[in-house]
């Protein structure tokens, strides 16, 4: 039987999962595969970019075809000195496409191009991969690099520099000290393959690798589907690697955990409690009341949206920066005044979105009332961000801030906790906590836009979509920010029922 063949895409899923090509083969509807194209969008964006970084570059197109992709490169590589973008080759049926290949008349250079802020180890896995492929082809390659984006130093001025936008560091050592590691990988994945059919499933179990949130495993529902529900993987604001101590130790169920003399942490022993007692809901009523005594009228109970730019799109911004596109705001006036309800869109394209976005919200707060949030380490955030980037609207903005009341304070601090809350204190778990029949409170049955990721996504696209499209999705976006403010309207509505 043939190797398997595998791109560096391919092996460093395996690296991450022995089996996850079996899977791939075998179970392939068993993934829970997510697809953002506002990610696939940043990283290609970033990607192209990068190509510029040594001036005049050759670029190898993709080709269902691999081999004319192989053929092109080698043809290339004879007229040196040039710089190579996607460059391919293949050894013993092991691909790679190398970023950015810098072909020197004495050897080469590898430049890996991520569209992060930071070097991941599975990067090195990637790069490494690719020395092991180019090396055992007789080529010489002098270095490894990893570009990825600097939102540390680099604040865009009114043109984007791509000098300054990159780090650029330095991963040869690394590579070269993996590649007795990518040997053996790639015999272990081809052994999987070789010797186990769709019907001998290899037997990897659970490990750190499978938990990483920077990467996280597509198969992770199936590989688990036979633990108990709920189990240790469920306890919130528990630590992996703690989960992962307890599942090897056998100490997988509630039950179980519940008779672990190890399981001390309060919150930890709450939820367990709660979940296998069916306890009461717990209510501190005077914590409530502080809150409630704390709030002026006017109210303004408000939300915003954000999306990221890989590459920063505004002047004034980093890579990555949280940019606010939109906001919804339910305003109640004084005691007893009905319930009103403002919003803000940005228009995409807009150069000054920031800047609307934040002289839309000052028009609409011109009192100082309560501003009512939940998640006090969100919008706060933006506000000094906005303030930085226009002083003259920084006493605003500062006004916004000191008026910040936090209605997620009393979930936090386990004041006010039912069991349905399943020891979280995300208003996507206290919503249907505490109003489990009601519809008009139910993100599942809006209309395209149901929560905070989709919603960054669907607005980071919208100027790929027909007109038709764009209305449909700007209507879905405006209902789903509603949503989040009603909902602190509602939970406002329910601190004063139980504290009556």
């Amino acid at each position: 039987m043939s190797k398997v063949k595998l791109s560096k895409s391919k092996y460093c899923k395996c690296v991450q999962c022995e089996k996850i090509l079996w899977l791939e083969k075998y179970k392939p509807e068993c993934a829970a595969v997510k697809k953002n194209e506002s990610i696939v969008g940043n990283g290609r964006k970033v990607g192209e970019l990068a190509k510029g970084l040594f001036g005049d570059y050759h670029d190898i197109p993709y080709n269902e075809d691999l081999t004319v992709m192989i053929e092109k490169t080698s043809k290339l590589m004879q007229d040196k000195p040039n710089i190579i973008t996607e460059a391919s080759f293949s050894y013993e049926d092991n691909f790679c496409s190398v970023d950015i290949l810098k072909n020197d008349s004495d050897g080469v250079e590898i430049y890996e191009v991520k569209s992060a802020t930071e070097i991941k180890p599975y990067y090195l896995d990637d790069v490494a991969y690719q020395y092991f492929v180019l090396s055992n082809l007789g080529i010489t390659v002098k270095k490894v690099s990893i570009l990825y984006l600097n939102n540390d130093t680099y604040i865009r001025g009114k043109e984007l520099d791509i000098n300054q936008l990159f780090n650029v560091e330095d991963v040869t050592f690394e590579a070269l000290e993996k590649q007795d590691e990518v040997r053996d990988n790639i015999d272990i994945i081809n052994n999987i393959m070789k010797t186990r059919d769709g019907d001998n499933e290899p037997l990897t179990g659970i490990c750190v690798n499978c938990l990483d949130k920077d990467n996280p495993c597509v198969f992770w529902d199936y590989c688990t589907r036979d633990l108990p529900k709920p189990n240790v993987f469920d306890i919130s604001l528990m630590k992996m690697d703690k989960k992962l101590e307890k599942y090897y130790e056998g100490v997988i169920s509630f039950e179980d955990l519940e008779n672990d003399d190890d399981i001390t942490t309060p919150r930890f022993v709450e939820q367990i409690d709660f979940e296998l007692h069916d306890r009461e809901p717990k209510i501190d009523v005077s914590a409530i009341n502080e809150i409630l005594d704390s709030l002026k009228y006017p109210l303004y109970f408000i939300d915003y949206e954000t999306c990221q730019y890989a590459v920063p799109e505004f002047e004034g911004t980093k890579a990555y920066q949280q940019i606010p596109f939109q906001y919804s705001l339910h305003i109640i006036q004084e005691e007893g005044a009905p319930l009103k309800h403002k919003e803000f869109l940005a228009e995409v394209g807009d150069e000054n979105m920031i800047r609307h976005f934040a002289e839309s919200m000052i028009n609409d707060m011109p009192k100082n009332g309560s501003v009512i949030i939940y998640n006090s380490s969100f919008e706060p955030a933006r506000n000094r961000e906005i303030a930085e980037m226009y002083p003259d609207l920084k006493d605003e903005m500062e006004r916004i801030n000191a008026n910040i009341v936090d209605f997620m304070v009393p979930f936090r601090s386990r004041k006010y906790y039912t069991k349905e809350m399943e020891g979280s204190y995300s208003i996507k778990k206290v919503l249907p906590a505490l109003f489990p029949d009601d519809d008009e409170l139910d993100y599942t049955k809006l209309p395209g836009v149901h929560k905070g990721d989709e919603a960054a996504n669907a607005f980071l696209t919208l100027n790929e979509k027909t007109p038709e499209e764009q209305k449909e999705i700007r209507e879905g976006l405006l209902r789903y920010c509603e949503l989040d403010t009603y909902a602190t309207v509602k939970i406002w509505e329910k601190f004063k029922e139980v504290t009556n």
